[in-house]
């Protein structure tokens, strides 16, 4: 598995990650599998929410690996706040409680990334400042990022953060790709020229902002996995025929599109089959060309202008 940089940090991570979102539903037998798994693969960077599973994500993580110091030293634990039931809260207040128990949850005294899961339109940057600050000098929160925001929303946070935000947790997939569409479309009198998101690809890399994709298999927003869906014959017949090149699934050609893009994300597979996920990383190992990059493309229903 190779590495990347994220963001400004030190820290040298696995380019692909595990999303936890799922693991509520594993008991802690088949939960330590998926983790040893992910280890033995060498992804070593576990994502995870206070929302998921109403936290129970990050007691069963921490309960199959009978977490201790050994252990810990091992990965890198990334965890979100901010959503709350009907509503966002980026309050100092909340962000502080929502850590504590992140971090009872996890059974660590650390957690190596904080991300602001999604934009609150009440934030006061001030507050969150002052959270990010306390966080940091305690020792809880190594580093910071946010999920889901754009680049003014970033802007506007960096104003008052001392602390450099090191990632961004954005949608991305081959069959979502409006932050590709617009840069591609430049000028033009056509939906996939409209800039949805203020550039937030080119934001990201010249501010050295890591993007994590997350629901790498999706098309639309939830509505569904596009590999081996019959509704997207011509994309899964190239997935198909560049899978069989490089001897790996068509899920790892999915990934490899992503790692493709010199951006250098990491993206977070949301997998909980062990076999699965050790297919899917094999994804590290493969550099599409660019002629294969823009056939998936294409092959997704997008058009060149």
């Amino acid at each position: 598995m190779k590495k990347i940089k994220l963001g400004t940090s030190n820290l040298e991570v696995s380019e692909i990650s595990l999303g936890c979102m799922r693991m509520d539903q594993l008991s802690k037998k088949d939960a330590a599998e998926v983790i040893e798994n992910a280890l033995d693969a060498g992804v070593d960077f576990f994502d995870h929410a206070d929302i998921y599973g109403g936290g129970k994500s990050e007691e069963i993580f921490a309960d199959a690996i009978d977490m201790n110091p050994q252990v810990r030293e091992k990965m890198f634990i990334q965890t979100k706040c901010g959503i709350r039931n009907g509503s966002f809260d980026f309050s100092k207040e909340h962000i502080l409680a929502s850590v504590d128990g992140s971090l009872n949850r996890l059974k660590t005294d650390y957690i190596d990334v904080l991300l602001l899961h999604r934009p609150d339109t009440l934030v006061e940057p001030e507050e969150v400042a002052e959270a990010f600050t306390k966080l940091k000098e305690s020792g809880k929160v190594r580093h910071f990022g946010v999920s889901n925001h754009n680049p003014m929303q970033i802007e506007l946070l960096k104003k008052y953060v001392e602390q450099d935000l090191i990632a961004n947790q954005l949608q991305l997939s081959v069959m979502f790709t409006p932050m590709i569409d617009a840069g591609l479309n430049v000028n033009m009198q056509h939906d996939p020229a409209i800039n949805r998101d203020g550039s937030v690809l080119d934001y990201s890399r010249l501010n050295d902002m890591t993007i994590q994709p997350w629901s790498p298999f999706q098309h639309g927003f939830f509505e569904g996995v596009f590999v081996d869906n019959e509704k997207f014959p011509e994309l899964n017949e190239k997935l198909k025929e560049l899978a069989e090149k490089y001897n790996v699934t068509k899920s790892a050609i999915a990934i490899a599109w992503i790692l493709r893009h010199p951006a250098n994300m990491q993206p977070v597979v949301g997998t909980m089959n062990p076999q699965r996920l050790s297919d899917i990383s094999k994804a590290s190992d493969i550099e599409l060309t660019r002629k294969e990059w823009y056939e998936i493309y294409l092959a997704a229903g997008n058009k060149l202008p």
